[in-house]
């Protein structure tokens, strides 16, 4: 069966599937964090999906604009914010090379959108990146980190089964990359179960390279750190908070 691009239909599960993943808590992390390093109020959600940090961020008194590649992704987060009330300006925006008519205060990319960037693509992300963020502005990203990767995620099967969804990722290393096969089943109207599949692809990237790039496209790193501020070295997830230069 041929796979659908990447989050067609798991855009509409996604925040169902990562219920335990604390969005709230995840918000006031980095609204502290914002608050800390004197960010400013107008930020763009990179890799938003369906906007879960952008609607909390704008409850919290921020201009937000959230951009993703995915359509399907978008869809889902136009409906959200609207159903919440939420001013969200939404964009399709591809990570890799994107623009933006007016530089933003603060550019935030959290869950994984840089593990999306082959390693060669990387550079030219953070200068797209760059270019989107005010001289002095905060461009703050996380990436699984490779130990998560390569001894978590590669090489196992993961599954999540709800009542009206059953989520099935079969993931196998592949160099520098894990390839996951991702099957949902979903629950139509009628009670039966349609089946899609997707590929997804997410790259390893080793702090030094990371480090290396953002230097490159001009940006002072002001703090590498784990998830939500915990000790780096044992953590699933790497944050890198960085000034435009």
């Amino acid at each position: 069966m041929r796979a659908m691009p990447a989050y067609d239909a798991l855009a509409e599960w996604f925040e169902v599937l990562n219920d335990d993943c604390d969005y709230p808590a995840w918000s006031q992390y980095f609204m502290r964090g914002l608050r800390r390093f004197g960010a400013g109020g107008r930020g763009l959600e990179l890799g938003c999906g369906s906007g879960a940090f952008s609607r909390i961020l704008t409850k919290n008194g921020y201009t937000m604009s959230a951009g993703d590649l995915s359509e399907a992704m978008l869809s889902k987060g136009i409906r959200l914010a609207r159903e919440e009330g939420c001013g969200i300006e939404f964009l399709r925006l591809d990570a890799r090379n994107f623009k933006v008519l007016s530089p933003f205060d603060f550019l935030l990319a959290p869950n994984d959108c840089y593990n999306y960037v082959a390693p060669e693509a990387l550079g030219k992300a953070f200068r797209a990146a760059h270019a989107a963020i005010r001289r002095g502005g905060i461009f703050w990203f996380d990436v699984s980190s490779p130990r998560k990767l390569r001894e978590k995620v590669a090489n196992t099967v993961m599954a999540d089964d709800r009542e009206e969804v059953t989520y099935l990722s079969f993931n196998r290393l592949a160099g520098q990359a894990v390839e996951m096969d991702v099957t949902l089943f979903i629950r139509g109207a009628d009670g039966r179960f349609d089946r899609f599949d997707e590929l997804h692809i997410q790259y390893i990237h080793e702090e030094e390279a990371v480090l290396a790039a953002l230097q490159a496209a001009g940006f002072e790193v002001l703090s590498v750190e784990g998830h939500l501020g915990e000790e780096k070295a044992s953590s699933d997830r790497l944050n890198f908070i960085c000034r435009r230069m």
